[in-house]
């Protein structure tokens, strides 16, 4: 294993290799990328990890399309092996990260700049609301109504049944902000991203996943196709990642449209839903972060905080409060128990280690998307909004949107439950917004809400996978465009396969994880050695 150290002291002989990229320290200050003439270069097809991941996708595609039986037969297996094998790993690894990120921003370390510049290159509420759009998406509306539902009717092993309603309901809650609270946070946007920001800004390093492994490969890791395995690993985790909540877009705005308005619920409005969030995350990729992503995001914000202050005022307000001080409170007070427990395998791979392995996949391009919009942030700015502040915005959401639906089943047993019945996330948001005053006016509401975080999402992991892919910090239009399509046409094509399509890319979101968290660990030691060296060198 290269040694941090003496990684770092051929910085300088790395300068020529990082020079060659179209890459460089400040974006800003970069001269504009010599116009290039040809499809194939505009579309980066000579670098390798375009044909990996790009071919790995379209194999699982036409597999799908040609033998659906066997691909099903084979992502059961690859699914079934990764949860066991690696689902205890992944635990300890979210679980680590957390704490070790926190120790960062607690020390001296917390005073560290980073990005190489010393002032914010955005401002802080379209910074947060960018993060905030960007992860939440996947759980922002249709997972925060169905989730405390399903841990209510069916309660969590580690909590067990309970003669007290109420403390179910606690317990429902918790149970959820574990999944989306703390754990999930940091694993996206912690330590990775320390890493990557101090190797691209201080150290001239190109702004792939491959340069996590850095410290521990050295160059090896920046060249030829082991570089490039390592980033077609990683677009391939979180082009699936963000595929499946394009597709779920599809089939849960179909549902709920065909419930409020009586459209159809076919593939024909399947497909006029998922064009229309194509053409939108497609446009917003192209017109930039300073344009699209930061105006999306901020209307988003300011839907949802509508929304939320909506519910607070005119659903039931007490048990919502009493709901999230109780909920956090018992997190806290089981957190390492929570996090640790492996009593029932078989509801973890249900629960627990699918949205870890969900998001493991995202984090080295999460990281990388971090990175790009954070510059001359502190390292305590950074871990505290990812990792503390955004874990317990997400709570109160969840509590707000799926504690209504407690407090309603509470109330008239089966108004939630029954809806949800078969493991129906949108028919459990709308009866939800069902009973709230202008039912269908809010439910129209949480319909633009969810396409816009989905939207935020297509947009932010399109211009990341093609910073990636070409190299530069503002990729061409047509890069932009073909990977944003491609993922909008692949959950076409899977979702016109029926249920079948979309459950194997469930399932295969957790296999394409095994690879992705492996690349993950060594930024357990390496960030905090950053970090540290950061300190010394910015006189902390």
């Amino acid at each position: 294993m290269t040694d941090l150290t003496d990684s770092f002291k051929v910085a300088d002989i790395t300068t020529s290799l990082a020079a060659t990229s179209s890459n460089v320290c400040d974006p800003r200050s970069a001269p504009r990328s010599v116009e290039k003439s040809s499809t194939a270069e505009k579309l980066a097809l000579s670098n390798p990890a375009f044909w990996y991941s790009g071919g790995f996708i379209c194999l699982f595609v036409l597999l799908a399309l040609f033998d659906s039986e066997l691909l099903a037969s084979l992502v059961n297996t690859g699914f079934s092996w990764s949860v066991n094998v690696f689902g205890p790993y992944w635990q300890v690894l979210l679980l680590l990260t957390f704490l070790i990120s926190l120790a960062l921003a607690a020390g001296r370390t917390g005073n560290v700049i980073l990005g190489g510049i010393a002032k914010p290159e955005m401002g802080t509420f379209r910074w947060m609301a960018i993060i905030f759009c960007t992860l939440l998406a996947g759980g922002g509306v249709f997972w925060a109504a169905a989730e405390p539902i399903a841990h209510f009717v069916s309660p969590p092993p580690l909590y067990g049944a309970s003669g007290d309603i109420q403390q179910v309901a606690v317990n429902a809650l918790s149970q959820s902000f574990m999944h989306w609270g703390f754990l999930a946070w940091a694993i996206v946007g912690s330590l990775t991203a320390i890493v990557v920001m101090h190797l691209h800004y201080d150290k001239g390093l190109p702004l792939k996943p491959r340069i996590l492994l850095y410290p521990v490969l050295g160059e090896r890791a920046l060249k030829g196709h082991t570089g490039a395995l390592i980033d077609a690993c990683c677009i391939i985790g979180v082009a699936a990642g963000t595929i499946g909540p394009i597709g779920f877009l599809g089939l849960q705005v179909s549902y709920a449209l065909n419930a409020l308005f009586e459209i159809p619920d076919g593939f024909t409005t399947q497909l006029i839903i998922i064009l229309f969030a194509i053409a939108l995350y497609t446009l917003s990729a192209l017109s930039g972060l300073n344009r699209g992503m930061q105006t999306l995001s901020r209307y988003n914000v300011i839907l949802a905080s509508a929304l939320m202050l909506y519910i607070l005022i005119f659903g039931p307000t007490n048990f919502i409060i009493n709901g999230y001080i109780q909920g956090v409170g018992s997190l806290l007070n089981n957190f390492i128990p929570m996090a640790t427990f492996r009593g029932d395998e078989s509801w973890l791979s249900g629960w627990t280690v699918f949205f870890w392995g969900w998001f493991v996949g995202y984090s080295p391009m999460m990281a990388i998307f971090i990175a790009r919009i954070s510059r001359g942030r502190s390292l305590r700015q950074l871990i505290s909004t990812t990792s503390i502040i955004a874990p317990l915005v997400t709570c109160f959401w969840f509590t707000v949107v799926g504690g209504s639906g407690l407090a309603f089943e509470i109330a008239n047993p089966g108004s939630v439950s029954g809806a949800f019945e078969g493991f129906n996330l949108p028919g459990a948001l709308l009866a939800v917004t069902s009973q709230l005053p202008f039912p269908t006016v809010i439910s129209i509401l949480f319909l633009v809400l969810t396409t816009i975080f989905i939207v935020t999402t297509g947009d932010s992991m399109t211009y990341t996978i093609s910073v990636v892919i070409s190299g530069e910090t503002e990729p061409n239009a047509m890069i932009r465009i073909f990977w944003g399509v491609m993922m909008g046409v692949t959950a076409l094509i899977l979702i016109s396969l029926g249920s079948g399509g979309i459950s194997a890319l469930q399932s295969f979101i957790i296999i394409t994880a095994v690879p992705v968290s492996i690349i993950l660990l060594p930024s357990l030691w390496n960030a905090p050695q950053i970090a540290m060296q950061m300190a010394k060198d910015q006189g902390l």
